[in-house]
């Protein structure tokens, strides 16, 4: 599995476009500072088919350092979420080579209802 960067993606979408690398990469990065900037606000933030970004509050929590086995308080802490949306799980399933499930459970319904029952 490789590791895209962002200047990687802002050259191909550069080239796709037809403008300037300078002014997709200043596009890009003010898109992911509002985004940070709305999390930060504690906004939840969704964008259709791709995902939804939302901010969760940990609970504080005892933890274990594993070397010393000693017992360490965990304070609370905001942490970011991500929910893939339809559209971005249907395609990563299917550049996987794996059959996307079906919206609804109408997967397992047709297969309930199959006389011939699962193939094996």
């Amino acid at each position: 599995m490789a590791t895209v960067t962002k200047k990687q993606l802002t050259d191909r979408v550069a080239d796709a476009t037809g403008n300037k690398r300078v002014l997709i990469k200043d596009l890009v990065q003010r898109f992911l500072d509002e985004v940070v900037s709305e999390l930060a606000k504690g906004n939840r933030l969704e964008f259709r088919d791709f995902g939804v970004f939302t901010v969760r509050e940990r609970k504080p929590r005892m933890a274990q350092n594993p070397r010393t086995l000693e017992r360490v308080a965990v304070p609370p802490k905001r942490v970011v979420k991500f929910k893939a949306g339809r559209l971005m799980s249907e395609r990563v399933q299917k550049a996987l080579g794996k059959p996307s499930a079906v919206v609804g459970g109408q997967a397992a319904k047709a297969a309930a209802s199959d006389p011939t029952g699962p193939v094996r």
